[in-house]
């Protein structure tokens, strides 16, 4: 948005992107625009509440400000249509829509890490249903998440990660996935889509993780020296060590990972309250054996929970939401990670909480116009 411009219709940014999303209503029932809809939906989350009611409430009492950059020649739409828009698009809608908006901050920040983590959403259980599941990606050193897509059905998060892959550029970039991630088509895909890989080793990928830790804890106890850091934190103290090996003979059907390289174990010792814990993690990755650049991936990728995950359950109560009826759990998460996007991207206030800032756009109408028109900057 420029200085000059006072609404987000006037800013190619976010509004026009959830605009452009394709409307799936048939056209006879199209009584409100859908830029208005998700518009208005998108107000109400940044100002803290996520519900299809307190939408419409929403709607009703700020109409007047609404209307000074929204159409609403139906005036506000109901809570039924709102749950109704929600359930009928696809997820890969919206993603195209986060594929769109964080362009500029995915090519600004190449090289960066990206990790693909699943999540469920527990509140989506109910009576027979299953908990709904959804993938997403995040820009670990940007502090940005880059979009999902749900696990549909009896599918699990092995088809749906490289699904996700193929929308997002990820030139330049280091992808990190848990074990779950750790499939042969998601490293083709990495090196398909020129970025390097960092995957986790664990038992779904039995004869392998068996190898890896066999041949690098041999050479640990034989005193090879690793990459020590350590830090210490509200009363916590953490050391980290990183082995890294590029010598591959000995690993049975490496050529069958597209891009291999290097292997890597990644220790982790704790202490708090004067109890120590000792973890040892393994990984294949298609960088070459740096274990500064492996070992920052590799905890990279764990910034998700805190950074994101967190969040979402904490601040957005992404937990409670129970709503369950065709796409709208998926695409609601969405909107709450694309929410969280906007109030990071905003600088005026960015020594305060996420919450703080969510409650400071229900007071002031000038501070939510701006977390609205926001622009995705790193």
């Amino acid at each position: 948005m420029t200085k000059q411009a006072s609404s987000p219709a006037s800013d190619p940014g976010l509004f026009t992107i959830l605009s452009g999303i394709p409307d799936p209503r048939r056209e006879h029932r199209r009584l409100h625009k859908l830029g208005d809809v998700l518009t208005i939906a998108m107000c109400t989350v940044l100002c803290g509440h996520a519900e299809f009611t307190e939408m419409e409430a929403f709607g009703e009492l700020r109409e007047d400000w609404l209307r000074g950059f929204l159409e609403l020649a139906n005036g506000i739409p109901s809570h039924d249509t709102f749950r109704n828009v929600f359930a009928a698009i696809e997820p890969a809608r919206f993603l195209e829509a986060f594929a769109l908006w964080t362009r500029g901050v995915r090519e600004r920040c190449g090289g960066g890490v990206v990790a693909f983590d699943g999540k469920a959403l527990r509140g989506t259980r109910g009576g027979e249903a299953d908990m709904r599941t959804v993938v997403g990606a995040w820009a670990a050193d940007a502090g940005l998440a880059l979009g999902q897509l749900p696990v549909e059905g009896k599918t699990n998060e092995i088809t749906v990660l490289p699904r996700l892959l193929e929308f997002l550029d990820l030139k330049g970039c280091i992808v990190t996935a848990d074990a779950m991630g750790c499939q042969k088509e998601v490293a083709e895909k990495c090196v398909g889509a020129r970025a390097d890989y960092v995957l986790a080793l664990k038992g779904n990928q039995g004869l392998l993780h068996a190898q890896v830790a066999e041949y690098l804890d041999g050479l640990i106890a034989k005193g090879w020296e690793p990459l020590v850091t350590a830090e210490k934190a509200r009363g916590r103290g953490e050391v980290r060590r990183v082995w890294a090996e590029e010598d591959l003979g000995w690993l049975e059907g490496r050529g069958e990972w597209k891009g291999l390289r290097s292997v890597a174990a990644v220790e982790l010792e704790r202490t708090e309250k004067g109890r120590t814990t000792v973890e040892r993690r393994y990984f294949i990755t298609s960088l070459k054996a740096d274990a500064e650049k492996i070992g920052h991936a590799a905890r990279a990728h764990w910034s998700v929970e805190n950074s994101l995950h967190w969040v979402l359950d904490v601040v957005f109560g992404e937990d409670r939401c129970r709503a369950r009826t065709g796409h709208a759990a998926a695409n609601l998460s969405s909107m709450r990670r694309l929410a969280i996007n906007l109030i990071k991207a905003e600088k005026q206030y960015a020594d305060w909480s996420v919450k703080k800032r969510r409650f400071a756009a229900s007071q002031k109408p000038e501070y939510l116009m701006k977390l609205l028109s926001g622009k995705c900057d790193a």
